[in-house]
């Protein structure tokens, strides 16, 4: 026995060797910087909480922030919405059902960069799909991604289309768990369509939007590729999210001690933020 948990042991090895170098160590190595002047040319040097300070005073990254908030509370509303009403079609008898379900699923596995580039080129003002459709309809053109009020919700409505099919099988396999006993029984009560959905596969379907909150925030607050290829951060920084802040910080202005300083911060901000959805969700299972 003392034998095979020795050569059990052994076969963790490759993976602890994974997790120091890909993961304790970046960590540690962006703690480390959050205290340090670096410009990738010249070498470190300490810097006490100078990077600390600045980030509590500086505006820009507060309105990235926002800016991010204002994505979360745009995209979640849609993204719950969208995924739950495609998995209660996907979910019925359809023809081609399987086909159906891995369209909905193929643009998670596109590059973020390649969904962004064609959204950009669906958004165009003069030869966009969807200004043409306006414009075959009698109506404007809208400059969806250079009209500040609207650059953000357009960026939010594409993020939600690419995401969409991985949260539609999330809410797919909490479907096949509810049990046909009490969906026959609520049916011979003459419960209605809508009053089925509401008292029924809602409360069921908590767990899993739980979890489709918590992915969604966490991959919210992650923006980044979608407003640096579609938008750069613009217009007036609408759509200059947290993460393309740190980039820019990083990589522009050569700041890495502050760039890990935003790293850490947004970690914390990820995990507050979820924390207290959590929490919330919680009280309202507990109701």
């Amino acid at each position: 026995m003392r034998a095979e948990a020795r050569s059990g042991w052994w076969l963790t090895v490759p993976y602890a060797v994974f997790l120091l170098a890909f993961a304790a160590y970046p960590v540690c190595f962006a703690l480390a910087l959050v205290f340090m002047r670096w410009d990738l040319v010249t070498a470190p040097s300490f810097a006490g909480f100078d990077n600390v300070q600045l980030l509590a005073t500086d505006a820009r990254f507060w309105r990235a922030v926002a800016n991010t908030l204002v994505f979360l509370a745009i995209h979640l509303p849609l993204q719950i919405a969208a995924a739950l009403t495609l998995a209660l079609a996907l979910n019925r008898p359809l023809v081609f059902r399987a086909f159906w379900r891995a369209a909905f699923f193929l643009p998670v596995v596109i590059s973020g960069a390649v969904v962004a580039i064609l959204w950009n080129a669906l958004y165009a003002t003069d030869v966009g799909l969807f200004n043409q459709l306006l414009v075959s309809g009698g109506l404007a053109p809208v400059p969806w991604l250079t009209d500040p009020a609207l650059a953000m919700p357009a960026i939010a409505v594409m993020v939600t289309w690419k995401n969409v099919g991985f949260y539609v099988v999330i809410y797919l396999a909490g479907l096949q768990y509810i049990p046909r006993s009490c969906q026959e029984a609520i049916e011979l009560d003459g419960a209605s369509a809508w009053q089925r959905f509401r008292h029924l596969t809602l409360p069921l379907l908590l767990p899993q939007t739980i979890l489709v909150v918590t992915l969604s925030t966490i991959n919210g607050f992650q923006l980044f590729i979608e407003p640096y290829v579609m938008t750069g951060g613009g217009p007036l920084r609408r759509t200059f999210s947290v993460v393309l802040y740190m980039y820019t910080n990083a990589f522009s202005y050569q700041k890495m001690g502050y760039a890990a300083t935003i790293g850490v911060a947004l970690a914390l901000i990820i995990g507050m933020v979820v924390a207290v959805q959590r929490r919330v969700i919680g009280r309202a299972e507990a109701l």
